[in-house]
């Protein structure tokens, strides 16, 4: 059975159909959820949230423009819901899941010879991950976990943050160089070829001073 266009669901639940709400859910129902795990790792604090952003798409859906996807517009209830709930209770706005391994690709890739066991490393990369984003400005950690984590398109990001394109691409140049920066300083031995250049360095300090 074809699944129902955007347009006809959404006219289907402004008609008042349960059945087509109930298709809605089902259908971005479980990447609302992954995405709000990311803000609480609380269980019922997630089905909350959840409950709450479901129950505003219900009503606020007569204002949806369709001059962008509707799991964008979603998905911008939802980081506005999870946002404003953790600022009420005065908790960091963006937190990192546990399962997560990296932000920036360099990271991904494993030095040869090293001879570090692989989930060592995979631990040590989370936990320096998680310090390095976790000290960020929010905007920056927001269009990082954004892009990175949630793999929405620049359009999408600019939909969900309300910025223009060119700002979407400015900010997230300065996140990732501000998070290889801080990376770099903090964890040098995470970061490919870091400490063979720091060798270098001193190398050619070493020289100069001869």
């Amino acid at each position: 059975m074809p699944e129902t266009s955007e347009a006809a669901l959404i006219a289907a639940i402004l008609a008042g159909s349960e059945s087509a709400f109930g298709e809605l859910m089902d259908r971005y129902e479980g990447r609302i959820v992954r995405l709000l795990r990311r803000f609480t790792r609380d269980a019922s604090e997630v089905e909350d949230l959840a409950q709450e952003v479901f129950v505003k798409v219900f009503r606020k859906l007569h204002t949806f423009q369709q001059d962008s996807g509707l799991y964008t517009w979603i998905y911008r209830i939802a980081v506005n819901t999870a946002n404003d709930e953790l600022s009420r209770s005065g908790r960091r706005r963006l937190r990192l899941v546990e399962d997560e391994a990296t932000l920036d690709a360099s990271l991904r890739e494993r030095r040869q010879g090293d001879g570090a066991a692989e989930p060592l490393l995979d631990e040590e990369v989370r936990e320096a991950t998680r310090e390095v984003l976790g000290d960020l400005p929010e905007k920056y950690r927001t269009i990082l976990v954004l892009r990175e984590y949630e793999d929405l398109a620049y359009h999408e990001i600019a939909d969900v943050l309300g910025i223009s394109m060119g700002t979407v691409e400015s900010r997230l140049f300065r996140a990732r160089q501000r998070f290889k920066d801080a990376l770099a300083r903090r964890y040098p031995e995470l970061v490919p070829g870091s400490r063979d250049e720091g060798r270098a360095g001193r190398r050619g300090a070493a020289e100069g001073e001869r």
